[in-house]
């Protein structure tokens, strides 16, 4: 797509979405990738009224210094007025215990906003594209979602703006080149150790290969999955009036009154997941309870507990003294904790190539395990046998010693086999669960952060 083509587009796509007008005054979040140092350009030659912010988070060294430096002097050039702040992004992770990405992004958009509110923006403007909107799409097809997470990058949410949706990234490397813009390249682009660049470096290009017309074809793919979504809202809306009340902090779903002309089993997920963030296998475990008449177990999403009272379901926020507790069974590929997703693998031990693992692996001697295990968060009085000591260590000490911040302990789980806790989750497992020379069957369980 040539220059003009894209800016042309870019006004197009905005006004068709209502994305703001030349009369609002926006902030660019520009990182100095190629990406938003395009969409400066663009916003610059269109004349609307600007401001850019960028964040140094300090974790590349002297790559994030020079990405600060190049951003400033080309809005210097431009014109442009450059707000810039430094963040101590891994103080904010031992902080919260919330994984570099979560993290990183409180901090931009707790910034951006304060910056709307002080310096009179009315639009956070960010440079996702089309490329970047199908990853979203595959990355989540991968981990398992309902259609939600298959409409990809939301043009809008709040204050937050995305006009480069339309284009992709053979659109914008273009332009860049046409018009010798500066930008640069962030070097963990290029590792594959994450999930979104194996599927930007490995997926995608199989797929183009295939299908010369593969991102055309998966914009369409997505436009339409986007107005489905947007249909299912409006209906799951009319069904929230007529089935749900709210008393004393509580949420009720009243399931006898959903019509049964719908999908009971998908209203209810919709219901749980859009405003209160339950996943998907955690729902589909609530109506299989839900059918077989069961009261009074309890289901967790991330910040709210879900109940089963007489064939209706009550929701409220999780209080500090909720544990949490879910129950694991051998068959169970992955389970729940907090803002984490554990993945639970059963393998043989000439399967496994490497036994120096992260903290967020754990590899457990299965013969030792009784199922069903728990999981839940610790309790005061909890002990454990830590990997490669030989006495009992009360779980408090541990995280004490471990310099865990008091945010962070209130939110640590573990898991147990029987009264034994086997592995603090994320941070050390139990010497009688240890992988030995006579084990044969290994349970390898992956927490990762969502």
């Amino acid at each position: 797509m040539q220059s003009e083509a894209l800016l042309k587009a870019f006004e197009k796509y905005v006004e068709r979405h209502e994305l703001f007008s030349h009369d609002d005054k926006i902030l660019l979040a520009v990182s100095g990738g190629v990406d938003s140092m395009v969409m400066l350009s663009i916003f610059v030659r269109l004349g609307y009224n600007i401001g850019v912010a960028h964040c140094n988070f300090h974790l590349r060294g002297k790559e994030s210094d020079e990405d600060t430096e190049m951003v400033l002097a080309e809005c210097e050039r431009l014109g442009v007025h450059c707000h810039i702040s430094h963040f101590d992004t891994e103080a904010e992770m031992a902080r919260t215990g919330d994984s570099m990405e979560m993290a990183a992004r409180r901090l931009r958009y707790d910034w951006f906003n304060e910056l709307c509110r002080t310096e009179g923006y009315s639009a956070i403007a960010v440079a996702h594209h089309t490329n970047d909107s199908i990853e979203t799409f595959f990355i989540n097809l991968l981990r398992g979602t309902g259609l939600r997470g298959l409409t990809g990058i939301n043009r809008q949410y709040g204050k937050v703006v995305r006009p480069l949706l339309y284009a992709s990234r053979k659109d914008i490397l273009e332009y860049a080149k046409q018009n010798q813009i500066p930008y640069r390249e962030d070097s963990s682009n290029l590792s594959t150790k994450y999930l979104r660049n194996k599927i930007r470096l490995g997926l995608l290009p199989m797929l183009t290969e295939i299908n010369p017309r593969f991102t055309a074809l998966m914009r369409g793919n997505l436009y339409r999955l986007n107005n489905a979504q947007v249909f299912i809202d409006v209906a799951i809306d009319r069904i929230r009036e007529v089935a749900m009340h709210s008393e004393n902090g509580i949420d009720t779903i009243e399931v006898p009154k959903i019509d049964e002309m719908y999908p009971r089993d998908f209203v209810i997920y919709e219901l749980l997941n859009s405003s209160y963030g339950f996943k998907g296998d955690v729902v589909e475990e609530l109506n299989k309870a839900l059918k077989r008449g069961v009261t009074d177990r309890r289901f967790y999403a991330r910040d709210y507990v879900a109940y089963l009272d007489r064939g209706n379901i009550m929701i409220t926020a999780i209080e500090d003294e909720d544990d949490c507790e879910v129950v694991v069974e051998r068959e169970d590929i992955r389970s729940y904790c907090g803002n984490a997703v554990l993945y639970y693998e059963h393998t043989d031990i000439d399967n496994v190539n490497e036994y120096r693992l992260p903290n967020d692996v754990a590899l457990l001697d299965e013969s030792k395990l009784q199922y069903p295990l728990r999981l839940r968060r610790w309790r005061e009085g909890d002990s454990f046998i830590p990997f490669g000591m030989a006495g009992r260590k009360k779980v408090g000490d541990y995280l004490t010693d471990q310099k865990v911040p008091i945010v962070e302990r209130k939110r640590q789980f573990v898991l147990l086999s029987g009264e034994d806790i086997v592995w603090i989750v994320g941070r050390r497992t139990d010497e009688r669960f240890r992988v030995g020379n006579n084990t044969e069957n290994i349970l390898k369980i992956t927490k990762l952060t969502i």
